[in-house]
């Protein structure tokens, strides 16, 4: 060290004194991007009410107890977001469906939250028309499929739990409308009050908040749920499967033990009308019970 009191080293030994008292995390984190989409109410980009979703309040509690990785946040619709998940990349979704297919090349976290699932909207123009397939407050997605005129709107590479992944896969092409766009529900719904549509696939938290975007109002549509399908989704987090996506993927599990629902609960329950939210509420207990991978 006795080079150090030589002029010319001087500043070489302070940069490496300097350096070296930095903490070693700081020179291991990785990047992590974290694929977000527009999908109110648990994701809104826009207007008086961004960042209030539900997975806008989980993400930055993610990120806060994963210190070791430099979290990137990218917006995305869902078609792009699955074609990076499934590309050698490390990037994770914070709100996607768990599905046998998508569990072949995506890593899932335990379930993260609940939400109602998805459903059918037709507009109250179209009820007399379509009642044949409403049975007791529930749509026959697939008798309505098999009419040869049956015309539904979805959003390209989403999933809508088994039971309408299903249905969907074995309609005929010529009778979805699937949309790629990054408005890909706001289009739907405006090609639906166009009279292109009869019914639109979605979360009616999500439909009612699009509705009023497009300045549709809500008041003019009716939802569905469908028949065979659970009353509730689990989301999770998907990583890309890699290896370092199995490592955030063991953290992050760590993390969801530990985060308290109830704000995230309120968070999302706070979008929905009174009757459907006490009724979520009070199922909320069972939702993580036993929870299948579907």
């Amino acid at each position: 060290m006795a080079g150090c009191f030589k002029p010319r080293f001087i500043r070489l030994c302070l940069m490496t004194s300097l350096l070296g008292g930095l903490p070693l995390s700081g020179h291991a984190e990785e990047p992590l991007t974290w694929l977000v989409r527009d999908l109110p109410p648990m994701t809104i980009f826009n207007g008086p009410q961004k960042g209030l979703g539900a997975v806008d309040q989980l993400l930055p509690l993610l990120i806060e107890r994963l210190p070791e990785y430099r979290h990137q946040i990218l917006h995305v619709n869902r078609a792009r977001g699955m074609q990076m998940l499934l590309a050698p990349s490390f990037t994770c979704d914070p709100s996607l469906v768990w599905t046998p297919a998508r569990a072949k090349s995506i890593v899932f976290s335990i379930p993260a939250f609940a939400v109602v699932a998805n459903g059918v909207t037709i507009r109250q123009s179209q009820r007399q028309v379509l009642a044949p397939f409403i049975v007791d407050g529930q749509f026959d997605l697939k008798a309505f499929l098999e009419t040869r005129k049956a015309r539904l709107g979805v959003i390209a590479e989403r999933s809508y739990g088994p039971v309408i992944d299903e249905r969907l896969q074995h309609a005929d092409p010529q009778n979805l409308a699937a949309h790629y766009g990054n408005d890909a529900l706001g289009s739907l719904l405006q090609m639906q009050r166009r009279g292109r549509l009869e019914g639109v696939l979605g979360y009616w938290p999500e439909v009612r908040y699009q509705a009023l975007q497009q300045g549709i109002d809500p008041q003019d549509l009716i939802f569905y749920p469908v028949i065979g399908s659970a009353p509730y989704q689990r989301l999770r987090i998907g990583c890309t499967d890699t290896s370092q996506g199995r490592k955030a993927m063991t953290r992050i599990n760590q993390v969801l033990r530990r985060i308290p629902q109830d704000s995230l609960l309120q968070s999302y329950a706070s979008w929905l009308d009174p009757v459907l939210r006490e009724r979520y509420l009070k199922d909320n207990a069972q939702f993580f019970q036993d929870a299948p991978d579907q």
